[in-house]
């Protein structure tokens, strides 16, 4: 079927958009053998960072009284002050009455209690497959790091793998803080030294390779700061070319960089601290330029790098854009930023991940993406039949699997 007229287009658009299965390639999820690193719920949706940084703006509590008060009744406080005593017009309140709405809860009630006794009820099994099947998730990429104690017991214990929680290696302690990170690996049994000498950098080679092995990641990635630069004299720098590099190119993985957040600016907030800071996308260019036959993944978190980050991407087929990241995952950010990316790139990036830390945070920020990224594309599409280049439902349907996972796919098997 072809699409004449513009609200046709939109419909087809919107459909295919959302029915299409999306692999969601970076996220903090868990696969529930690990246990309670799953998190899930209404409690932990409320106690995200997003709302505790919002309603320590308007609550009569310091951040230290704060985080003294059990879960449940820090959840309790962040939906008095946010959702009853103010409009939660928020995106991260939003979000939250999405799930609810689409998980068949009544949001009218305004019923705390009604909403916790839901997800009591829900095993994790049924939770997930729940998740999963209302987000239209075929696939979750997690993030995982080898550094974390409670996580690698379970990777040394071994565990019956679910194909809908996918491994990526999370290496952000052994680039951002090489001092600590020497003293574990060495606790280890590798043969390593704060020196970085040739018999230390063998050791984290062997390391990388063996983690990449043991979890089959499907890339390694990093946060970096926005001061990161590309050539520079620091240990991060030189563990970056002699190791992960090297590493990676072996492998045939790629390496994903998230660039911008700034660590801490309000150390009482704990996790809802970061903020964000404007990145040097030149050198990103140079590490794509200078190691061509490494594949490279690049999300930055400042809206003022993203018309340069985009430009860069043109120019090298060994970079894949993606994702509005973090702060960037707002409607208005996020459809302005999608826009100049489709002007720019086409259809050859990846429009969004959801960087959900709970489990049901995929149902709304997939939810409200996908329906922005549909308006979008269909007023691309718009463009074009004002060109007469027909557009029809099957190819519009092509161009929505690109987007929600075959570039990704592609890019990995490239």
């Amino acid at each position: 079927m072809t699409a004449n007229t513009p609200s046709e287009l939109h419909k087809t658009v919107l459909k295919a958009v959302m029915h299409t299965p999306v692999v969601d390639m970076h996220t903090h999820l868990f696969a529930p053998p690990f246990g309670d690193m799953l998190l899930r719920g209404i409690d932990e949706l409320l106690t995200y960072h997003y709302l505790i940084a919002e309603v320590m703006r308007v609550a009569p509590i310091d951040s230290g009284d704060f985080y003294a008060m059990p879960k449940r009744a820090q959840a309790g406080l962040i939906w008095r002050e946010l959702f009853i005593e103010r409009s939660p017009v928020s995106e991260a309140c939003r979000g939250i009455l999405t799930v609810l709405t689409r998980l068949g809860l009544d949001t009218a009630s305004r019923n705390l209690d009604e909403f916790r006794g839901f997800f009591d009820a829900l095993d994790v099994g049924d939770h997930v497959d729940l998740a999963f099947r209302t987000a239209g998730l075929k696939a979750a990429v997690m993030t995982n790091d080898p550094f974390d104690d409670v996580e690698r017991e379970v990777w040394l214990r071994g565990f019956d793998p679910d194909d809908r929680f996918l491994p990526a290696l999370r290496i952000d302690p052994l680039l951002n803080d090489w001092p600590r990170t020497c003293e574990k690996l060495a606790a280890w049994g590798y043969k390593v030294d704060t020196t970085l000498n040739h018999t230390t950098l063998a050791a984290v080679r062997k390391f990388l390779a063996e983690w990449l092995g043991r979890t089959k990641a499907l890339y390694m990635a990093v946060s970096l700061p926005p001061n990161f630069a590309f050539p520079e004299e620091s240990p991060r720098a030189e563990i970056m070319e002699d190791c992960v590099l090297p590493v990676a190119r072996e492998s045939g993985v790629p390496f994903a960089m998230m660039i911008g957040v700034k660590r801490g600016v309000n150390p009482a907030l704990r996790l809802a601290s970061d903020g964000v800071g404007l990145a040097d996308v030149d050198s990103v260019v140079r590490l794509c330029g200078s190691f061509p036959k490494n594949k490279f993944m690049v999300t930055m978190l400042a809206r003022e790098n993203q018309h340069e980050l985009a430009v860069a991407t043109r120019k090298f087929s060994n970079l894949l854009l993606f994702g509005c990241w973090w702060f960037l995952n707002n409607p208005s950010l996020i459809d302005e930023i999608t826009r100049m990316r489709f002007e720019l790139l086409g259809l050859s990036f990846v429009p969004q991940h959801s960087d959900a830390r709970i489990l049901d945070q995929v149902i709304y920020k997939w939810d409200h993406s996908r329906r922005i990224i549909a308006d979008v594309l269909a007023d691309k599409y718009a463009g074009l039949l004002d060109a007469d280049w027909a557009v029809n439902e099957h190819e519009i349907q092509r161009d929505a699997q690109r987007l929600l996972e075959t570039n990704f796919r592609d890019f990995l098997s490239r």
